[in-house]
């Protein structure tokens, strides 16, 4: 019945309203647009009054300047995310099918009406291309079937702990440019220390408790130690789903080298496991 009715409804549709179906043959109505020769899709609506409105707001946003990022509202027909990406196509000439605005040097990717992400313009393809999410404190994409936490892009490792491992700079954890990260420990289980002017590399490893595997002078030195100690404790059948330390700054030969006579705690040798 309902199908019939929007047959008969589809010859007076209004301009930038097309009628579809879902799968279970149920009507709805698609908007869309065309602006400096790009098509462009507003989503999909109940009614075709709602889409009329919607395709309606499009054409004020482009049409006048005064609409911008911060004249959002809730009474308003678009999704933010379709408002942001119409304004900055005006503005800049670009359109992404991501909430993206461009500045001068960067961009501002946004997560929501109160949330700015920025970035650096070398990421622009890849966020362009990746809609973010955020669930449980976590920024992340989809990527190839699988979720990526966006700040591994950066050298942050998932249980990196902020002020300890990494820091922004500015202060602002908002804004993933490159110069504004900085990566204290790259490595698992390596911490860096620093008494009376002299720095070392502390490493540790979680057994039962946090255990001192030892202190080096370089943080490649404490990730190979690491990536040992993991060796160590698998052959005591200690089967931990440990991390291994990827290290790319030395050649194979060189890794196996360092391998070999960096030394392990005593007591890590010989501790006993209990599950």
């Amino acid at each position: 019945m309902a199908q019939d009715i929007a047959v008969k409804a589809e010859k007076h549709l209004p301009k930038g309203v097309f009628l579809a179906y879902k799968k279970d043959k149920t009507p709805y109505y698609r908007s869309s647009f065309t602006y400096k020769n790009k098509h462009i899709s507003l989503g999909s609506f109940d009614t075709a009054k709602e889409a009329n409105l919607a395709y309606r707001e499009a054409l004020r946003l482009v049409k006048d300047n005064k609409y911008s990022l911060t004249s959002y509202n809730s009474k308003r027909h678009l999704s933010f995310g379709k408002w942001v990406s119409i304004i900055n196509f005006r503005d800049n000439g670009y359109y992404f099918k991501t909430p993206i605005y461009m500045k001068q040097r960067y961009f501002i990717y946004y997560l929501d009406q109160s949330t700015e992400l920025k970035f650096d313009v070398d990421d622009l393809f890849f966020y362009s291309t990746h809609t973010i999410m955020k669930r449980d404190g976590h920024l992340f994409v989809s990527d190839y079937g699988m979720q990526l936490n966006i700040k591994n892009r950066y050298g942050i490792k998932n249980f990196a702990v902020a002020g300890k491992d990494y820091i922004f700079v500015n202060g602002d954890d908002t804004d993933f440019r490159y110069g504004n990260i900085k990566i204290i420990n790259r490595y698992n289980g390596v911490s860096k220390e620093e008494k009376k002017g002299r720095i070392s590399y502390v490493c540790k490893i979680h057994i039962n408790g946090d255990y001192i595997i030892g202190r080096y002078s370089s943080e490649i030195d404490a990730a190979i130690a690491y990536n040992k100690a993991i060796d160590i404790l698998k052959n005591k059948g200690i089967n931990i789903n440990y991390t291994i330390n990827y290290i790319e700054d030395i050649s194979s030969k060189e890794y196996a080298e360092r391998y070999a006579v960096i030394k392990i705690s005593k007591k890590l040798k010989n501790i006993k496991y209990e599950v």
